[in-house]
């Protein structure tokens, strides 16, 4: 009879998970999965196989959460509208300890890992196109809803705005990693949903 495991999976995934993330796939050691975990190497094995194995879990798991947190963050915003421009907030660092206006350095971990292993790992690179389209495809969905209520043009193609959005949103994340400071941040993302997402009654009031 097999010995029941002594850890708890999702714990052992999100620490893992953490130092790809700040660390990236290839200066992540054996030996930091190891320490992050509090696993030998055997179990780690064991339980996720190797490390290619272990990071797909991880990242798999990311995609997954941040999927749910944004269909959540999209259908409980009264209008639509107020949802969208949520999205283009500057990633401002409002944890707890965080110096006041702290730009996030982090940047988003799918984006992070196409871009250091999409052109070598078909997976990795398949994985963040369905990532994106998913993430696409639930934005364009408020979008509609934003035109239902007559916040947004309704001649507009809802998933060539979703897409837009999307990029805009991951270009201030990108952006938020170079330096950029919070009050330039927040002045970008704003110019942003102001040409994206324009008040339609100021716009009909020219």
């Amino acid at each position: 009879m097999a010995r029941p495991r002594s850890f708890d999976e999702k714990q052992v995934l999100n620490a893992v998970r953490d130092q790809f993330w700040d660390a990236g796939y290839a200066a992540t050691s054996l030996e930091d999965l190891m320490r992050v975990s509090g696993l030998g190497k055997g179990s780690l094995y064991a339980a996720f196989g190797d490390k290619r194995q272990l990071f797909l879990r991880a990242l798999h798991g990311y995609t997954e959460e941040i999927h749910a947190e944004l269909r959540e963050v999209l259908a409980d915003a009264p209008r639509a509208l107020d949802a969208l421009r949520a999205l283009l907030e500057p990633p401002i660092d409002a944890s707890p300890g965080a110096d006041a206006g702290a730009v996030t350095r982090r940047g988003c971990l799918m984006a992070n890992s196409a871009y250091e292993l999409g052109n070598a790992d078909p997976e990795v690179l398949a994985h963040a196109h369905r990532t994106y389209e998913k993430s696409t495809a639930l934005i364009g969905d408020c979008v509609a809803r934003a035109q239902r209520e007559g916040d947004l043009p309704a001649g507009a193609d809802p998933v060539a705005l979703a897409r837009a959005l999307l990029a805009a949103q991951q270009g201030l994340v990108f952006m938020s990693r170079t330096g950029l400071d919070a009050e330039a941040l927040t002045a970008t993302a704003r110019s942003l949903a102001a040409r994206l997402l324009p008040d339609q009654g100021q716009a009909g009031s020219g």
